[in-house]
């Protein structure tokens, strides 16, 4: 009798998880059309997209640039414990280098925005969607996709991309200070070194890694948030989710198209 009933409820589990994730699906793939066929209104969009778009870059410069000096100056330390003594002082010019552009630059600013930008557009969106503002904007025969969505994902893609490349370079110059403070490594090794082990595919690895990222630190919040439900509850909910999930997604896209574009490059 036991065994039926834990099958049962098993049964019972996967059949919800199931119905659940095709809902899921549904209403992702309809808001991705809909997001489609709202860029023609563009009128609408994009005097907001602009102020989103100030909104995302300057206010997460500071805390995006100050990740990314701290990441340079401990991955210079580590380079010195590593290696001093072992290899040529210019190999962690390359390594420090290479650390920041590959990874480092792009996952940090990628995680840090998911929670700031994630969070803040589904709160947003949910506080809107429970107390009714979206569904007054639909009654007045506006698009909320056009209106809402739209620009705050177009701001993200936007001002995502220039935040990595501007912590890929801060992190690279903090790291190269404390690397010539603190193991000695002068301009002319460290430029050698990351000169040594640069290739142009790098930066092209890292924008691309970029726009994956901003995308999933936007689209995902957004879903979330415009369909939160239960009142203040929802919104404290969909806010943690949408972190989760946006900072899951940045780690599985690191993943991929680290073999995907650098895999095939050998």
């Amino acid at each position: 009798m036991r065994a039926f009933t834990a099958a049962l409820d098993l049964r019972r589990y996967v059949g919800r998880w199931s119905l659940r994730s095709a809902s899921h699906a549904g209403r992702f793939f309809f808001m991705v059309l809909d997001l489609v066929r709202g860029i023609l209104e563009w009128r609408v969009w994009l005097p907001r997209t602009l102020d989103q778009t100030i909104a995302v870059g300057y206010g997460s410069m500071f805390i995006v640039l100050l990740v990314a000096g701290f990441a340079g100056a401990v991955t210079s330390l580590q380079a010195g414990y590593q290696f001093t003594g072992q290899l040529p002082l210019y190999v962690a010019g390359g390594i420090i280098s290479e650390s920041m552009i590959l990874e480092l630059g792009p996952v940090l600013t990628g995680l840090i925005l998911a929670g700031r930008i994630g969070a803040r557009y589904a709160a947003e969106l949910g506080s809107m969607r429970v107390t009714e503002q979206i569904d007054a904007l639909e009654s007045l025969g506006r698009s909320p996709v056009t209106h809402l969505l739209l620009p705050r994902i177009l701001a993200g893609i936007v001002a995502i991309p220039v935040l990595v490349m501007l912590a890929n370079a801060f992190g690279i110059v903090v790291g190269y200070i404390t690397a010539r403070s603190s193991l000695g490594l002068t301009y002319a090794d460290f430029e050698f070194g990351a000169r040594y082990f640069f290739r142009p595919l790098d930066l092209w690895y890292s924008l691309i890694k970029s726009f994956a990222f901003a995308g999933a630190v936007t689209i995902i919040p957004c879903y979330i948030g415009f369909n939160t439900q239960q009142g203040a509850e929802g919104v404290g909910r969909a806010t943690t989710q949408a972190v989760v999930a946006a900072s899951v997604t940045v780690l599985m896209l690191d993943t991929i198209l680290t073999k995907i574009i650098l895999g095939t490059a050998k």
